[in-house]
């Protein structure tokens, strides 16, 4: 009963509120996909220094983009809808539901994704007092490809209200992967 009352109140919430629900999702499973990346690369906790300012404006930051995905979710399926419908874009997208959203993501990736993590990237080097490490970034941008795509074509299947639930669990994914490949990174002997 009260997992059926919770699911309700999830359901009812992301359909209500989609832009607030989208910054508390990704504010909330980004920030922690963020931490685990770390926690997997150290073998610790670490949360970006002393007391919560720095994790609360990661979070903040991270719910911006929420924000700002669900906004560029919707106008990337009205982007393909007018390429289709000016014989742009493949007919196939207008009545298949996988091809339309191959078709989204693409877009979505290769025009919005090197944008955010640009973005992305800039505000964690303040926040962190870093330098902007561009070739760290070029290779981000890989996940693009390889990873954001697929995994966005899965989301865009999905109603509506449901595809930024799915993308913040995307985010601790990644997350995962990410600090794993940096731990075999590590183990790597290096070569003469």
């Amino acid at each position: 009963m009260l997992k059926n009352n919770m699911i309700e109140y999830y359901l009812n919430f992301v359909m209500d509120y989609p832009l607030l629900s989208s910054a508390l999702q990704i504010g909330v499973l980004g920030t922690f996909g963020e931490l685990l990346a770390v926690r997997i690369r150290l073998g610790k906790w670490h949360f970006f220094g002393p007391g919560p300012g720095k994790l609360l404006l990661k979070a903040l930051i991270w719910a911006i983009l929420g924000i700002s995905f669900k906004l560029v979710f919707t106008g990337f399926f009205a982007f393909v809808d007018a390429l289709i419908e000016k014989n742009w874009w493949f007919q196939l997208a207008a009545n298949n539901i996988y091809f339309k959203a191959l078709s989204v993501s693409f877009f979505a990736n290769i025009i919005y994704g090197p944008v955010f993590m640009t973005f992305h990237r800039f505000t964690d080097n303040k926040i962190e007092n870093k330098q902007m490490d561009w070739e760290s970034l070029q290779k981000a941008w890989w996940t693009l490809l390889w990873f954001w795509i697929p995994a966005l074509t899965l989301v865009f299947i999905l109603p509506k209200h449901l595809q930024i639930g799915l993308l913040s669990l995307w985010n601790i994914v990644l997350g995962i992967m990410l600090g794993y490949f940096a731990i075999q990174k590590q183990k790597q002997p290096l070569s003469n």
